[in-house]
């Protein structure tokens, strides 16, 4: 039996059975939220969040996670289950699925969307739903020297784009969505347009990437050449600017600087489209290199993030700037990269590296001395028996 909502290529079937009764036979006693005549379940959820301007990043996951808890609960509609029906879902997925943290509460915000901003409710059994606690990890980070070792074997495309997720702190979505039109040669900086959060940031271009960044372009420029000439050459654009520039889709500065290796045709409009390089192949790509290089640590795209961050502040850079670089909002985040520094935090040494070298642990540093002078150390009391010698 298909439910109502589930099936987007089907059209609506009213729930019946071990479910609901369809509304035009025996009407429930309570406000459903899928009558005969209004939309499905899912298309509801997909308008609300789409109104809000969600990404579709976020629309696919709370798409998955209401499917399954409506599955979860054998078909049954969502509007005429509450507190429990959650809790119950959510704990079936702590205790027998055994999922991570962030996992569990990416379905709880889901539910709390679909209760709150779909069907409105404003009960106090939503502010009651457990969270889990995200434990806090360290960041995975590569030497230099892993680094360029990992480098040296990836090839093509490939070895640019993981260049420049190390060189420029990127995001693995954020470089493949590159434009021609972000990058500024003369002033050495990317343009990093809808990033995490919907938010632009400038962050550096490495002048070592510059001259190899150039030669890439040039091919691209004579493929969409190429496609031009064959009534290709357009490429998807933000929000309704292809409705406001209609020729804005094939001009070269909207171009992906990483295109797709094949052309597709879009359903609506029938052009012949050039998608950006799909994230999966550079993830495939580094997951081969880094175990063909021998590295054990379990290092991901996203760790070249990580070790842009770490290495500029160990060469000396304000956290600050590291931080506007990464785009990060709270300055907290930036903070974890400075536990895995090479001398740990706040460049503290350990006793036992002076006692190997058969040296004497380094002085204090000169900041510190303005403190004892301040706060000096309280004077000792006399014990009885100094007291009884007096």
């Amino acid at each position: 039996m298909r439910s109502a909502g589930l099936e987007p290529s089907v059209p609506y079937v009213p729930w019946t059975g071990a479910g609901l009764v369809a509304e035009a036979v025996d009407p429930p006693s309570r406000d459903r939220a899928v009558t005969a005549g209004s939309p499905r379940l899912l298309d509801r959820v997909r308008t609300t969040m789409r109104l809000r301007h969600y990404s579709r990043r976020t629309e696919r996951a709370y798409i998955q996670w209401i499917r399954r808890f409506v599955l979860f609960h054998d078909k049954r509609h969502p509007a005429e289950m509450g507190h429990a029906e959650v809790t119950r879902f959510l704990s079936a997925l702590a205790v027998e699925r055994r999922v991570s943290a962030s996992t569990q509460n990416q379905a709880l915000a889901a539910l709390v969307f679909l209760y709150g901003q779909v069907f409105g409710v404003t009960q106090p059994w939503m502010d009651e739903l457990v969270r889990a606690a995200r434990p806090e990890r360290l960041p995975v980070v590569l030497s230099r020297e892993e680094v360029r070792a990992v480098l040296h074997c990836l090839h093509g495309s490939h070895r640019l784009m993981a260049f420049l997720l190390y060189g420029a702190g990127l995001r693995l979505l954020e470089c493949a969505r590159l434009r021609v039109k972000d990058l500024d040669f003369e002033a050495h900086h990317i343009v990093v347009r809808s990033g995490k959060g919907e938010k632009d940031r400038v962050t550096l271009l490495p002048a070592t990437a510059q001259v190899v960044l150039t030669r890439h372009l040039r091919r691209v420029q004579e493929q969409h050449r190429q496609d031009l000439a064959t009534g290709a050459g357009w490429v998807e654009l933000p929000h309704a600017l292809a409705r406001k520039y209609p020729n804005a889709g094939r001009e070269w500065p909207w171009q992906w600087v990483f295109p797709a290796t094949r052309v597709y045709t879009e359903p609506e409009t029938r052009q012949r489209r050039r998608h950006h390089l799909h994230e999966t192949a550079l993830q495939r790509a580094v997951h081969r290199t880094v175990r063909a290089a021998g590295i054990t640590k379990p290092a991901t795209c996203h760790t070249f993030r990580h070790s842009f961050a770490t290495h500029l502040l160990e060469s000396g850079y304000d956290i600050r700037t590291v931080q506007e670089l990464l785009g990060h909002r709270d300055v907290r985040t930036t903070m974890i990269y400075t536990h895995v520094l090479d001398r740990g935090p706040a460049a503290v040494r350990s006793p036992a590296d002076a006692l190997v070298a058969g040296s004497a642990p380094p002085p204090l540093p000169l900041r510190t001395a303005p403190l004892l002078a301040r706060y000096p150390a309280p004077p000792r009391r006399p014990t009885p028996r100094a007291s009884r010698d007096a």
